[in-house]
């Protein structure tokens, strides 16, 4: 069991591991860090770079490190970073090269190697091992790692094991596939040498760019490791995730439910942005969940933890009502309840027809329109409906009632369509009156309660076991919605999705946030897999490594796809990461020189070494092509 209780916080204890003087693990808060964009070799650049990422609040930078004589200009960085009265601890991360990695731990307070190029091959080749053969090349993993661990030893460096789903080794891929099992396996292998050689000076991270895959690989591993005696601290991220709201979205539902778990020592927020950019959203998602901010949880009703698996997509089976619950997809309500008006109904999504005077949907139109006690005299199209606080003659609406405000004087089925649950209401007795009204859909509002997340578990697995299976819509109710809110409304409404709960999504705001509400919640439930609407991109965030200016590119190649709803575009920098986390792609967009880029249909090279210039364009015409 991944931790003891998923209705409850309980930290995962991990031993403590210092990077230079900084600790993690233990009982020490998350730690922030982020990574430089600047070529390493450009002593003055990183520095400054460095300096900003500090001045931010990380606690850790990292960098790249390509080669061994690149590891040498750490000694400049170090030197010129300490005249200008800085002695944050650096990071170097590595790829492909042993030597690199050993003359980086001379230097720095940690190293970053993955285990799917370190010492193995990627190469996408299926092989056929034998039992034999396969033990054979995993001792064979020794060779390369263990020198290593010895100047680690001796220089007092620690080593961050960071496997990345798009990496992992042919190896491990021809065994265990492209799986959350073969994350944890390929790191496992690397720190089963770890307590072999005594060495605890270990860091894990186990990342992937969706973040269902990402959650699930860490809660694996976490299984493993207690399995066989092991808290090794955690590194929490998301990598490829993106910009904008698009990459804080994905961050804050993959950081947050593990850090909800009790998972996690140290995040980093990967995004196509600016470096200093990642930290304040680290920042907020690491205060959204402080452990002090548990300690006053409370559930109201009785309801046994029974080992439901949390490693894997399991979805609550619900009853079908109106278009929402069993087989449907997710809906969005936007609540325009504060100020009815055409504006705000373009707001959730809709295209007005001026000619015929009436609204169109589009894919990121709200199903429903929450108007409150308003009249509403504005054409939708047949398939959107509105939803009144109480009933409007003449109206084709629904309405949403308080549960405080239904009468249960008799034994008869109650017939409202929406019911409103607040926390408070939630107790023992409210499940024998839920199953009065089989043919609601329920609204829980998560806004007041001390954990959405550990709560909302409880009251879903509470409702499978007392066999209610009404849909039920999540809400979140802000006063403004601002940068703080759409991490918090991501982290917790996503992390009840990703554990398969939930039938819809209703996020009220100000008055002026009603397209802000829309674009977050279908958002969530993009960045859950649960509902597509819009393209999916899957952009990493710059490093030293990058070929071409990826903010840029970014913008770019979104603004010419924006519209190909359903199709999944990798906009990688360089090859490290490049084919392995295309693997979930449609098409790729790859870094493979100086001013020039591979394009890729799933993993199969269609155009290879464009001229950056003019590579977005073929991009488009190669989607085109193939659709």
């Amino acid at each position: 069991m991944t931790v003891e209780n998923y209705l409850k916080y309980t930290r995962f204890k991990t031993h403590k591991v210092f990077i230079g003087k900084i600790p993690l693990g233990d009982t020490e808060p998350v730690r922030i860090q982020s990574m430089t964009n600047t070529d390493t070799n450009d002593v003055e650049a990183t520095v400054n770079q460095i300096i900003e990422i500090a001045e931010s609040g990380a606690d850790y930078v990292r960098l790249t490190v390509q080669t061994s004589k690149v590891a040498e200009k750490l000694k400049e960085i170090k030197k010129l970073l300490k005249s200008k009265g800085y002695d944050i601890p650096l990071i170097a991360d590595i790829h492909f090269s042993p030597k690199a990695a050993e003359a980086a731990a001379k230097i720095v307070e940690k190293i970053r190697i993955n285990p799917g190029n370190y010492a193995d091959l990627k190469q996408f080749k299926h092989i056929e091992y034998t039992d034999d053969e396969y033990a054979k090349e995993v001792e064979n993993l020794k060779t390369n790692f263990v020198p290593l661990l010895k100047i680690c030893k001796a220089h007092r460096t620690t080593i961050r094991i960071g496997t990345n789903h798009g990496s992992l080794s042919d190896r491990i891929l021809s065994r265990y596939g492209d799986t959350p099992e073969g994350m944890t396996e390929a790191t496992m292998e690397f720190l089963r040498i770890c307590k072999a050689e005594n060495f605890n000076d270990a860091v894990i991270s186990m990342k992937a760019s969706n973040p269902l895959v990402m959650i699930y690989a860490n809660r694996y591993l976490v299984q493993q490791m207690q399995k066989e005696g092991m808290n090794f601290p955690l590194h929490l991220g998301v990598t490829e995730a993106g910009n904008e709201l698009e990459g804080r979205i994905k961050s804050a539902i993959g950081i947050g439910t593990l850090l909800a778990d009790g998972i996690g020592d140290t995040i980093r927020v990967s995004l196509t942005e600016a470096p200093a950019n990642e930290i304040p959203a680290a920042k907020q998602i690491a205060e959204i969940f402080k452990p002090e901010k548990f300690k006053n949880l409370q559930i109201k009703f009785n309801i046994n933890f029974d080992n439901r698996k949390f490693t894997e997509y399991n979805k609550r089976e619900s009853s079908a009502i109106l278009n929402i619950g069993g087989g449907n997809l997710p809906v969005v309500i936007a609540d325009i309840s504060k100020n009815i008006s055409s504006e705000n109904v373009e707001n959730s999504g809709f295209i007005f027809d001026k000619p015929n005077n009436k609204f169109s949907k589009t894919d990121l139109s709200a199903d429903y329109l929450f108007v409150g006690n308003n009249e509403f005299n504005y054409n939708l199209p047949d398939t959107s409906k509105t939803i009144f606080r109480k009933t409007i003659s003449g109206v084709n609406g629904l309405n949403l009632i308080s549960y405080k405000n239904i009468s249960f004087s008799n034994d008869t089925n109650i017939k409202t369509a929406f019911v409103q649950l607040e926390v408070d209401d939630v107790n023992e007795l409210l499940f024998d009156k839920l199953k009065k009204m089989p043919n609601s859909i329920f609204v829980l509002n998560l806004t007041n309660v001390v954990s959405a997340v550990h709560f909302g578990r409880a009251f879903f697995l509470k409702l499978e076991k007392e066999t209610i299976k009404n849909p039920v819509i999540l809400q979140y109710d802000f006063k403004k919605i601002n940068n703080y809110e759409i991490l918090k409304a991501s982290a917790e409404i996503g992390a009840l999705f990703i554990d398969g709960f939930g039938d819809g999504i209703m996020i009220s705001g100000g008055e002026n946030d009603i397209s802000k509400a829309n674009e977050l919640s279908f958002g969530i439930l993009q960045a859950c897999r649960t509902r597509i609407s819009k393209t999916e991109y899957i952009s990493c965030p710059s490093c030293g490594r990058t070929l071409f200016n990826l903010e840029e590119t970014t913008a770019k190649i979104k603004a010419k796809t924006a519209n190909l709803k359903g199709v999944k575009i990798a906009i990688m920098g360089c090859v490290v990461n490049g084919l392995g986390e295309m693997a979930d792609a449609d098409y790729g967009y790859v870094g493979t020189g100086t001013g020039k880029v591979t394009l890729y249909k799933n993993k199969e090279v269609i155009r290879r070494n464009i001229p950056e210039n003019e590579a977005p364009d073929i991009l488009l015409q190669l989607i085109e092509q193939y659709s």
